[in-house]
């Protein structure tokens, strides 16, 4: 299967440009700033009060830089994306601020070096735009307004401890989300409960605060080895299989009044078990009544609707489109599943159109009655392609009978959550325009989407009418969302090294504990390293740095994907050992050069800028797997160039550029997905470009501003600010 590829070192989370911004002495306060018109107090079009006057700042020179800047300024986590050209529409009244340069560490956007206050030659058109990850969020609830409550804290999100909040601290996170009156505030067992980061610190609020950020706060000792903490119940998906899975042999409905209702209850090779309702939805509910002859699904019940069960419960979700003919044929995870109990089972009332209870859904010579679904909205779908995995790529809806793709014009964060939401994918990542997962075919569907973010499925969020357009599909929209996963060894023959998997937007190690031999060749597998390998771990105790996913993952010889086989849930400190780190070597292995020079070299000597007046500027090159490669520009923006340039030791990035602005390379070409934090492109996600959306005429190129570091003395620096720098307030 396809998988990052990319070896890499640990991720530094902290913003080089901190560095290279000497102290300044100010002598007038900083300027008011707010974000109007984007549905949140996060985003929104940038606005700047100077002589007791709102006013707007010109997109010229705007990018991600001046975006973290006013993010931080507002307490609203880190910048997802600097828009322009009036992208939250056009304001009024004065433009206060043009040209805007932007180190990034600045504490406000009036600190940055700009043309003056009102020197101008621009127009509102041309008002720039930020969008913001937010300081707080509410997770797993049913809209936006309901869940357990994170905040943003040191580039992750964090859970807030129940006994660490109270009933004004919920009146301020309403007000900030815009959430009107807080109607009441639950521990973790009406919220569900997880593992992650927590948040060390107890709220003390008045309740007149407008954000949490605001609020007067008591830090508290965290274990480093933190309890369950209340994150609430995430939907979490990862890369599938649609290969078919043989150890199912039979589904039934039981305890019901009818034969068409029923606790779901699954035969895995002989044994008759319940199924876990963690992520069972209407559309595998649909497919499991059609497959019985029941019609379609009305409704999925929980609360032991239908009593408990006995035997096993089978962690393994399925995540099926509702077009398949019976379960079986839907793709299947168990990796990263939480234990579940007999309180909370699969259960469905069908519409109870019955003809028969089949024995198993493999069974030979059956006719397969097909029962459509009544009403329009059952028969639109939506779905990601295109994007490696079921959680990222090109956005299409299915309607009428046709799949179709939907424009880019107004397509924001918000329209992504809803689509991320949607297919069970967690929170959006990124809200990608302009084909970054190639151009689509056939009818564009929709137009101008503006949802809210609280919609339950995008055809609910105000639009252009069906097929009503003005696009392209060079327009055609694309999404990432945080459950979106890959798989990789990590070191230069992508098959051999550490064993790492990417989830919620981070790089992971997998630890050894419970680890099989069926398990290791399985991960060669689905690497295309052969069909057997050797595991490998430390002898030498030291403390595990960075984040490590997944402990106590046992395929079975019946599992035919890494994403199958039953494992501990998922939690970024798994393990801290680094001894219980997976390290394989697959009996296949290319026989390629790690570095192009030399047998070992530094991430530095792996980058180079190619066709520039220097260094610092050109066509950006990768080396990997023995040879020099570029990168597609579908997926080149300000975040992948701050990186590259990071990586060349040639300070900020001024200039993301596009279709061979440094002329065409030659060579395998590479999709990448940054988030502007890493030290290398090879700690970003990526993958191979696709011939057809991705050829030599679309090479990205960069332009840094070249104050050129060397690459230890730029290690050096990033090191020593992990350990100094911090955001005011972090």
């Amino acid at each position: 299967g396809t998988a990052n590829v990319w070896g890499s070192s640990q991720t530094r989370n902290v913003e080089l440009k901190a560095l290279l911004t000497l102290p300044v002495l100010l002598f007038e306060g900083a300027a008011e700033v707010r974000l109007a018109d984007g549905g949140s107090r996060c985003a929104g079009r940038v606005e700047v009060k100077h002589q007791d006057q709102w006013g707007t700042v010109c997109d010229d020179r705007w990018d991600m830089s001046d975006a973290a800047v006013v993010c931080r300024q507002l307490g609203c986590g880190v910048a997802l994306k600097a828009f322009e050209v009036a992208h939250f529409g056009s304001g009024s009244g004065r433009i206060w601020m043009d040209e805007v340069n932007c180190h990034g560490a600045e504490s406000a956007l009036s600190d940055c070096t700009h043309r003056g206050w009102g020197q101008t030659d621009c127009y509102h058109w041309e008002d720039a735009g930020v969008t913001c990850s937010g300081f707080v969020r509410l997770v797993g609830g049913d809209s936006p307004c309901s869940g357990s409550l994170e905040v943003h804290n040191r580039n992750q999100w964090k859970a807030v401890c129940h006994s660490h909040f109270d009933d004004k601290a919920a009146k301020v996170v309403c007000r900030e989300l815009q959430c009107g009156t807080a109607l009441s505030v639950h521990g973790a067992a009406q919220l569900g409960e997880g593992a992650g980061p927590v948040w060390d610190r107890e709220l003390q609020c008045v309740g007149n605060e407008s954000t949490i950020h605001f609020c007067p706060w008591e830090r508290h000792a965290v274990p480093l080895a933190p309890p369950a903490a209340p994150v609430g119940a995430r939907a979490q998906m990862w890369p599938l299989s649609p290969s078919f899975v043989l150890e199912y042999t039979g589904f039934r409905l039981v305890n019901g009044r009818r034969a068409c209702e029923g606790r779901v209850e699954v035969n895995v090779l002989g044994t008759w078990g319940t199924l876990c309702a963690s992520r069972w939805d209407l559309s595998d509910a649909h497919v499991l009544c059609r497959h019985l002859g029941c019609g379609f699904a009305e409704s999925i019940p929980g609360g032991g609707h239908f009593g408990r069960g006995t035997g096993p419960v089978w962690r393994d979700s399925f995540h099926c489109d509702g077009t398949e003919a019976h379960l079986g044929q839907c793709p299947v995870t168990t990796l990263g599943a939480s234990s579940c109990s007999h309180k909370n089972t699969a259960a469905v009332i069908c519409s109870g159109e019955c003809w028969a209870v089949l024995q198993s859904p493999f069974a030979p010579g059956v006719a397969w009655l097909n029962f459509s679904s009544p009403g329009p909205a059952r028969s639109r779908r939506v779905r990601l392609v295109d994007g490696a995995g079921r959680c990222a790529g090109r956005v299409e809806i299915y309607y009428q009978g046709r799949w179709g793709t939907v424009c880019d014009d107004a397509w924001d964060l918000a329209d992504a959550a809803v689509v991320c939401r949607q297919l069970g994918c967690g929170g959006a990542l990124e809200a990608a325009g302009s084909a970054r997962f190639g151009e689509g075919s056939g009818q564009i569907w929709l137009d101008g989407v503006n949802c809210s973010g609280a919609e339950a499925a995008l055809w609910d969020c105000p639009a252009e009418a069906w097929g009503q357009h003005d696009c392209g599909h060079k327009e055609d929209v694309g999404v990432i969302c945080s459950e979106f996963t890959a798989l990789r060894l990590e070191n230069s023959d992508g098959c051999s090294g550490r064993l790492q998997v990417f989830y919620n937007g981070t790089w992971g190690s997998v630890c050894s504990n419970s680890m099989t031999t069926e398990t290791v060749s399985l991960v060669c597998k689905e690497l295309g390293c052969g069909n057997e390998g050797e595991l490998k771990t430390d002898s030498n105790y030291a403390r595990l740095s960075g984040t490590a996913w997944l402990d106590h993952v046992e395929c079975r010889k019946s599992s035919s994907s890494f994403w199958q086989c039953p494992s501990a849930p998922w939690h970024p400190q798994s393990c801290d050992d680094l001894r219980e780190e997976t390290h394989i070597t697959c009996n296949e292995r290319p026989q390629v050069a790690a570095c192009p020079n030399s047998t070992s070299c530094t991430d530095r000597e792996k980058i180079r800028a190619v066709g520039g007046k220097d260094g610092c500027s050109g066509r950006v090159e990768i080396w990997h797997r023995g040879t020099w490669g570029t990168l597609c520009d579908n997926a080149w923006d300000m975040r992948d160039a701050e990186v590259a340039c990071r990586q060349l030791g040639c300070g900020p990035a001024l200039y993301a550029l596009g279709q061979a602005a440094a002329g065409e390379g030659t060579g395998p070409m590479w999709l990448m997905e940054c988030r502007g934090t890493e030290l290398s492109l090879q700690d970003c996600w990526a993958q191979p470009g696709d011939s057809g959306a991705c050829q030599h005429k679309a090479d990205a190129a960069v332009h840094c501003s070249g104050e050129q570091w060397g690459w230890e003395t730029s290690l050096r620096a990033w090191q020593g600010a992990e350990l100094s720098v911090c955001p005011a307030g972090s």
